[in-house]
Order: structure tokens, then C-alpha cells, then sequence
């Protein structure tokens, strides 16, 4: 999945997503639940291995702070 922008998915996020393609730093990755083998925002980069130490399995936004991409838990309303 590419995005310009965020990548919104309501269910499990399987497979690849890269948002903030055209470089925008400020986009984000939202799921229900984290199962990627990659993940990237503006080039930046996760892979499964990486993504299976915080937030696997839990509904959860990605962004990047820092040149490093923060894995946040998210609240349940």
C-alpha cells in the first residue's frame, strides 16, 4: 500500500505500507492491528522483526519523530 499521505487501515495491517511517499515527514500510520513485514514513512523504515518488539497484534499509530519511526498504542474510545 502507498500513500502521498496517512495509511488508515480498520482491520489487520498485513504485508507493506509506506506513507509519506513523496517525502512528507508529517504522515502517519494508523491500524487495528500491527502485522506488517514493513512499515515506512518518508523512507524511513521498519521491518517485522523490528515491529514485533512494540505493538504487535494491538491497534496502534506509527510516526516519525526524530528520523525514527515511534510505534504509539491507540486509545480505545
Amino acid at each position: 500500500m502507498l500513500a502521498a499521505g496517512n495509511v488508515h487501515v480498520y482491520g489487520p495491517l498485513r504485508g507493506r505500507a509506506l506513507a509519506g511517499i513523496h517525502g512528507a515527514e508529517h504522515a502517519r500510520v494508523f491500524c487495528q492491528s500491527l502485522e506488517a513485514e514493513l512499515v515506512s514513512i518518508a523512507g524511513h523504515y521498519k521491518i517485522s522483526e523490528d515491529l514485533q518488539d512494540n505493538g504487535w497484534k494491538t491497534a496502534v499509530q506509527i510516526q516519525l519523530r526524530d528520523d525514527l519511526l515511534v510505534v504509539t498504542p491507540l486509545e480505545k474510545a
